[in-house]
């Protein structure tokens, strides 16, 4: 067996690399750097330096250019106490290797650093092999690069073809840790779809957004709960449902894991049973953290992410969640309330108008329209009930 240890092992000192591209901005990829910085926070580490280059194409050796690469060493050098370096866009294998030769320190991208934090979040079985398995199809292709010791347990007459190398070896055990990971994941799908299919006739409805908006806490609040909601990315990772009832009528809500750029394919493809509930929702409760300076980029992001799982077409009310959080970013204690009202106004007609008024402000903490979110959770189940069991929507009013 080949053991995966994690990248970060404790308050590591890091720096960050960013590549500006083409149709991109300095700007953008300076936020970009942002959400990274928090990415190492949350997996323990401090990002101390950002360094960034503009490159129309990324150096197939070594990612960034000779002379940023030495710029780095030399800080590395100055400062003495950085041990890991973290690339913002996804490396190969052989460009790990060459990094970490030139550097002296560890060297990671962004997919093995979110399959880090993912693999420390997860607590349940099925989530954990979840997350070893998208770890498993991270590596196979960079075993060369990547693997300086590997450790197995087993051996002996029948373990190593004839002729076979070390890595052919290496690659032959993950591919068959992959194959009994699959069989194992398999067997929670099953259980997952029993486990719906008992849920009986309920309208499903699924909170999906950014990692890190508020669902959890909205969960709570409206479930009346005690679901995990943390001020940390990815603090959520297995589905949690729970039946509601608002006015006599039932209905089952969904909080599932959160999205965020790049997120690493292999990690959509482990987590297939969970991002079922997304698929199999009746109803898509999209929240966005409105205070967050990028929330219309995080928009985007679920919005392609929800295409990609085919759910792009389904009923969906967009929450617009720490309002509190945005009224004082973007009102200072000097301005007129009048002119509060009218920013206010500007803003909901024009995301009422892009969402065809299938949309609420809230603030989740401050339970700030709370009241309206449910009756518009209420309407829309209650239209779905309607469409779905017409012979006994009655029941359900």
């Amino acid at each position: 067996m080949i053991e995966k240890k994690s990248n970060i092992t404790g308050h590591e000192k890091a720096i960050l690399v960013g590549v500006v591209q083409n149709g991109q901005t300095e700007i953008q990829v300076m936020e970009y750097l942002d959400e990274l910085s928090f990415l190492a926070e949350t997996a323990g580490a401090t990002a101390v330096k950002r360094f960034t280059q503009k490159m129309q194409n990324p150096d197939s050796k070594t990612f960034v250019g000779k002379g940023k690469l030495e710029e780095i060493k030399n800080y590395i050098l100055l400062k003495n106490n950085i041990s890991i370096v973290i690339f913002d866009d996804e490396l190969t294998g052989s460009q790990i290797q060459n990094i970490e030769k030139e550097l002296q320190v560890k060297t990671i991208d962004r997919s093995d650093l979110i399959l880090d934090i993912f693999a420390r979040r997860a607590k349940t079985a099925q989530a954990k092999t979840q997350v070893e398995l998208a770890q498993y199809q991270y590596i196979l292709p960079r075993l060369k690069g990547m693997w300086k010791h590997l450790e197995r347990q087993g051996g002996g007459v029948g373990t190593r073809g004839p002729g076979e190398t070390e890595i052919e070896t290496d690659r032959r055990i993950v591919k068959d840790k992959i194959s009994l990971l699959k069989k194992r994941l398999s067997q929670y799908d099953k259980q997952a779809f029993t486990q719906r299919k008992e849920r009986g006739e309920f309208i499903r409805v699924s909170l999906v957004g950014y990692t890190n908006v508020g669902k959890s806490t909205i969960m709570n609040v409206l479930s009346k709960s005690d679901t995990f909601a943390e001020n940390k990315l990815f603090a959520t990772l297995d589905t949690t449902t729970r039946k509601v009832v608002f006015e006599q009528t039932p209905f089952l809500l969904s909080d599932t894991v959160g999205f965020i750029r790049k997120l690493p394919h292999h990690l959509v493809e482990s987590f297939k049973s969970t991002l079922d509930e997304v698929r199999e929702a009746d109803v898509l409760l999209h929240v966005a953290d409105i205070s967050h300076p990028q929330y219309e980029d995080q928009l985007l992001v679920v919005n392609k992410t929800l295409a990609g799982l085919g759910c792009a077409d389904k009923p969906c009310i967009t929450i617009f969640n720490k309002m509190d959080k945005y009224e004082a970013q973007a009102f200072d204690e000097w301005l007129q309330e009048d002119v509060k009202k009218e920013i206010l106004k500007d803003l909901k007609y024009r995301w009422q108008t892009e969402t065809k008024a299938n949309c609420v402000f809230i603030s989740a903490t401050e339970r700030t329209n709370v009241d309206l979110l449910r009756q518009t959770i209420l309407n829309k189940v209650r239209e779905m009930y309607q469409v779905r069991y017409p012979y006994k929507a009655e029941y359900f009013y």
